[in-house]
């Protein structure tokens, strides 16, 4: 059985030495003729810029250059596992060729894919086709001494030097079999490397701060979102205010004026108006209740995110099953997205998918806070401008958090959402 597993871990090696080998030889065979003709289109249309035949050209010969580079990043992403991140500006659609050709030299990742050209053909080349020759080359001494040797020494005699060794016979080419075989070594060890170097050199230039303006990108969206938000929930608080509690406290001031004058004159009616302020006052007080527990939930305070989410289920008009697996608690504010991100989509299942079941799973897995919601309704939820779902999504992207959602019309439809965060 061990012999069995080292002769197929063996072969799985050999066929990955085999296979980058051909790709960096691939690579190679196509990153010289394309990176070269690119980068002179390139050179050639910006220097015909102030003739004005470059504002034609420059477009045209850019949206090449950055196909070149799509498709090393595809490239990179399925061969080795590297993602190449890319981050173009969103040019403007105008027929003025002076504003859209410099809108697209401004761009910092058109000019990365440019600087990538000359990289590409140089280091690039070397990196993609020093894998190949690495494996061809023990196998051509190893194939001299089965009699290539005979092709390669002249009639004349003249030895053929393989590395430091002159063949010219059998004796001569035997060694460089056995030379051949030893160097077999090099590519079994850093054929796969190379290849992987020759991405992450790409990766280097094409992707040199784009990881980090991508970054600032998605900071900046969420960040205007998340002051939309709080904006919006204070209009909310002010609304609520000024339509309930203190509509009922001003009402109930009134009130408690006129039992002032009627206390001595009328006391029946002056009881009737202290009935009346007692309700308002009690109505009022449930309502400033109400308002507290939508800004922040005391159990949520007190008892956590689970029991949180459990309480939010009691409260559903339709059966729901709840499991919790926390080791700890979350930060506060990302305990706050999530309960009113669960708060959303509960609600959204009973009010529009019609479903008559629900189920909620709360667990903590490799650094994430992980959310699934299912219901059993009629399904076709999507994530769109003015849906529910769509502030919830803005909501966990305030902590990098994301959703997802998979409703088939007709249904199941399964929510998940993860936030990354720690417990304590």
């Amino acid at each position: 059985m061990n012999t069995d597993t080292k002769s197929h871990g063996v072969r799985a090696r050999a066929r990955e030495v085999l296979l980058a080998a051909v790709q960096g030889l691939v690579l190679a065979l196509v990153v010289l003729p394309c990176g070269v003709a690119f980068l002179v289109l390139t050179l050639l249309s910006v220097a015909l810029v102030p003739l004005g035949v470059g504002l034609v050209t420059t477009p045209a010969v850019l949206a090449g250059v950055r196909a070149l580079a799509d498709a090393r990043r595809r490239l990179a992403a399925q061969w080795c596992g590297i993602r190449i991140p890319a981050v173009y500006q969103p040019h403007p659609r105008t027929a003025n060729p002076w504003r859209r050709t410099f809108a697209l030299l401004r761009d910092p990742q058109v000019r990365r894919d440019v600087l990538w050209l000359p990289v590409d053909v140089t280091a690039g080349f070397v990196t993609a086709l020093l894998p190949a020759v690495l494996l061809f080359y023990p196998v051509e001494g190893i194939l001299l001494g089965a009699g290539l040797w005979r092709s390669y020494v002249p009639a004349t005699g003249d030895a053929y030097w393989y590395l430091f060794v002159p063949v010219s016979g059998e004796g001569t080419a035997l060694l460089a079999t056995l030379l051949g075989a030893a160097l077999l070594a090099v590519p079994w060890r850093l054929t796969p490397r190379l290849l992987t170097a020759h991405f992450r050199l790409t990766r280097a230039v094409l992707g040199a701060d784009a990881e980090l303006a991508e970054r600032v990108r998605v900071l900046t969206e969420t960040r205007r979102d998340a002051v939309d938000t709080s904006a919006a929930e204070l209009r909310r608080i002010e609304r609520d205010l000024h339509d309930g509690a203190q509509a009922r406290l001003v009402a109930m001031g009134m009130d408690l004026g006129t039992i002032e004058m009627l206390v001595e004159q009328d006391p029946a009616q002056a009881k009737l108006l202290l009935a009346r302020a007692r309700r308002n006052s009690a109505e009022a007080l449930e309502e400033l209740r109400d308002l507290v527990r939508g800004i922040h939930p005391p159990v949520l305070a007190e008892r956590g995110l689970g029991d949180a989410v459990r309480a939010l289920a009691l409260r559903l008009p339709l059966p729901a099953e709840v499991t919790v697996e926390l080791p700890g608690r979350a930060d506060a504010p990302v305990e706050s997205a999530a309960y009113f991100a669960v708060s959303e989509v509960l609600t959204n299942a009973v009010k529009h998918a019609g479903a008559d079941r629900v189920w909620a799973d709360v667990h903590h897995a490799d650094g994430r806070l992980r959310i699934t919601v299912t219901d059993n309704g009629r399904g076709g939820a999507v994530i769109g401008a003015g849906s529910g779902l769509a502030g919830v999504e803005r909501r966990l992207a305030t902590f990098d958090g994301v959703l997802a959602v998979s409703s088939p019309v007709g249904g199941p439809t399964l929510v998940t959402m993860e936030i990354p965060c720690a417990l304590s």
